[in-house]
């Protein structure tokens, strides 16, 4: 993209029928747009009609939206037809978009006269109050700067509630909970947000008591269609974090049957050897690469939960109540252990036709299923070495990729991945990190067209947790703890944090 002049000289442009631009706001923002049309030439004989195209990145704007092939509605497609009657006149879009990018078209005015464009402005909207220092010069460069667009991708998503993503979907995920929760323990310290999402989701459960794995906000509060079972898992562990992250104890003994309520339906689908086997009759999410058996990962989340209600009703005091879950525990592991090791080649398979993926390795090594760190480390190598071993296409697996990494002490490989994933999009000019990105394929889409992709969305921002909390690239001699703290207050959602024109 060519620069072609700054904020101030937008306003001395005309622009007649048929004429277009694009706005470039600097950064990604969540928020809305207004700005002051006002008639050239003469007085303005028609009302004026634009299309108004917001972008994340520059494929929104400089190629068309259609044809669009993609198998979500296209009504998610981030394009206004606006008509405005009488001018000059302030214009606010009432609808929120997410974008740093807006192209205008001129579709239909008077011959008689051009439209100039004054005060174009962005307004940011976000819950975040906070914003933590940077991290240290010490630190590499890239580092730092993929910790500041993890920070600015967790900051777009934090509104109301987490939002998996502001520009589509614009709904609460468990599984993009855990890790936007983690991440703002280390950063923005959203824990009203968080515990306000604990709380949507027990209190709109399937009628078996499962959680759903979304629930929508708008126009009220009310649970998705979408059961999820890998993520129902998962909110016993986001529950047992929040508690640790807090000490809101109280919390945690009001949820706490529900998160009790999670496991005890996941433990209803093992088979009589303790084994979770993928039906496909309730959906499994794991990751979007195609064609992935998700039976060997899923029964990795289920153990790994169960380990978390463990240390959660250690942390409550009732570690009587689940004395039981103890020797499950074990039996679920052993049992993975025999069924799914192939020893010849060093790795963990999953299905019938014992599909090797990397998914599958760091879900049963955070499982703690591998039973030794260099049976845990051979099985993430070999995986990521196999050219037929499938590997995932969203930052949401490749973050339990990198926290299976430091579970097993492969913290140099685990660097090396960020570098070489979430680094990766930094190279291609990420603002926020994105929804889906395969480096070997930087067009490919799980919805059939890139334009329906997301590319400020909630599971990409956990680096920052990685370098704050778990100490992930930190170099020698730097302390332990770094300063989360505000430096700056930040107005409160629905207010303006500033212009960008």
């Amino acid at each position: 993209m060519q620069p072609v002049g700054d904020g101030a000289g937008l306003a001395r442009r005309d622009w007649p029928e048929g004429s277009a631009f694009i706005a470039d706001f600097g950064e990604h923002l969540t928020g809305y747009l207004s700005f002051r049309a006002v008639p050239a030439g003469c007085v303005a004989d028609s009302p004026i009609r634009l299309r108004l195209t917001f972008g994340e990145v520059p494929t929104d704007v400089a190629e068309p939206l259609y044809p669009y092939s993609g198998w979500i509605s296209a009504a998610w497609l981030p394009e206004e037809i606006v008509t405005i009657d009488d001018l000059p006149a302030i214009f606010r879009l009432p609808r929120r978009h997410a974008f740093r990018y807006v192209k205008v078209e001129v579709l239909a005015a008077s011959r008689r006269f051009a439209v100039r464009f004054e005060d174009m402005t962005a307004h940011a909207v976000t819950s975040a109050r906070t914003e933590p220092e940077p991290l240290p010069d010490a630190y590499p460069e890239w580092i730092r700067q993929v910790d500041l667009v993890a920070q600015r991708t967790l900051r777009d998503c934090l509104q109301t509630a987490f939002e998996d993503g502001p520009r589509r979907d614009r709904r609460l995920w468990v599984g993009d909970l855990r890790l936007q929760a983690l991440a703002s323990y280390a950063t923005l310290r959203a824990d009203d947000v968080v515990k306000r999402c604990l709380y949507l989701f027990a209190g709109l459960p399937r009628s078996d008591g499962l959680v759903n794995g979304c629930v929508y906000e708008r126009p009220e509060p009310t649970y998705g269609d979408t059961t999820t079972l890998d993520y129902a898992a998962l909110f016993c562990v986001t529950l047992q974090e929040y508690v640790e992250a807090t000490g809101d104890t109280a919390c945690g003994r009001e949820l706490w049957p529900v998160a009790r309520r999670q496991v005890d339906c996941l433990l209803a689908r093992l088979d009589d050897t303790l084994m979770f086997h993928d039906s496909g009759e309730t959906w499994c999410f794991i990751d979007w690469a195609f064609g992935l058996d998700k039976s060997a990962a899923t029964h990795g989340v289920i153990v790994f939960a169960l380990r978390r209600m463990l240390a959660l009703a250690a942390l409550l005091g009732c570690t009587e109540e689940v004395g039981h879950y103890g020797p499950l525990v074990d039996g679920m592991a052993a049992a993975a252990r025999a069924q799914l090791f192939d020893a010849g080649r060093g790795v963990f398979t999953s299905g019938p036709e014992q599909q090797v993926s990397v998914a599958a390795q760091a879900w049963l090594v955070l499982a703690g299923i591998a039973g030794s760190a260099g049976v845990a480390q051979a099985a993430l190598r070999n995986a990521l070495a196999d050219p037929r071993a499938l590997r995932p296409i969203t930052p949401y697996a490749y973050h339990y990729v990198v926290e299976a990494m430091l579970a097993c002490g492969m913290d140099d490989e685990a660097l090396d991945l960020v570098r070489s994933y979430w680094g990766a999009m930094l190279d291609a000019g990420a603002d926020t990190f994105w929804e889906a990105f395969d480096p070997a394929d930087p067009l490919a889409s799980p919805y059939g067209d890139i334009h329906a992709n997301s590319y400020c969305h909630a599971w990409s921002c956990s680096p920052a947790w990685l370098f704050r909390a778990r100490g992930l690239g930190r170099p020698a001699g730097l302390q332990a703890e770094l300063q989360t703290e505000s430096q700056a207050e930040l107005p409160a959602i629905g207010q303006v944090p500033g212009e960008a024109a």
